[in-house]
């Protein structure tokens, strides 16, 4: 099982043209957020530029580089407060510095056939690899996948990114999920 730091080497070690990944959870437990969900959830207006700003640039750099980073989010409305402070804090800017990110709403469409019922990567279209969370969104390590479900993993993607609508878009049609106006 890869920890975090090595998922990390391995994506960077095998990443040329593309990374897919697809998140089914309502609440991610990561080191990455730093502070910056409590920061959410007492109203503050921004996350932490200094905290983010590297990610973005390196998102911005993939991008200018020719290498398409997409996810896609299966997930229902009404939002949780961590999917709401993922929009607001997370899509929004890493959207703005060039992932393609999509959404699928299972309050609104039917989940597809063949989805895995786990979150994964896709690099290159021939890695696949398998992430572990625990009941509380805690992760716990990532598996390279077997080569024979490769297939199985591209298919999900492609199937993933033809449903799921464009964040943006999505969240447009969804202000009444912003922080802004679950507060009024």
């Amino acid at each position: 099982m890869l920890t975090a730091p090595e998922l990390g080497e391995y994506i960077d070690q095998r990443l040329t043209r593309t990374a897919f990944r697809l998140e089914r959870l309502d609440h991610y437990d990561v080191d990455s957020d730093g502070v910056d969900y409590e920061r959410f959830l007492r109203g503050e207006p921004d996350p932490t530029l200094e905290r983010k700003q590297p990610w973005l640039d390196h998102l911005r750099r993939e991008r200018e580089s020719g290498i398409l980073r997409h996810r896609v989010h299966l997930l229902r409305t009404p939002l949780t407060d961590y999917l709401r402070y993922e929009c607001e804090w997370g899509y929004v800017f890493n959207a703005a510095a060039g992932e393609n990110i999509g959404i699928l709403n299972l309050t609104e469409h039917p989940e597809p056939d063949d989805i895995p019922d786990h979150d994964f990567w896709l690099i290159d279209d021939q890695f696949p690899v398998r992430m572990h969370y625990d009941i509380d969104g805690r992760f716990l390590g990532a598996k390279p996948a077997e080569p024979k479900a490769l297939p199985r993993y591209q298919r999900a993607r492609d199937i993933l990114t033809a449903s799921a609508e464009p964040f943006g878009t999505w969240w447009d049609r969804h202000r009444d999920e912003w922080r802004e106006h679950r507060a009024a």
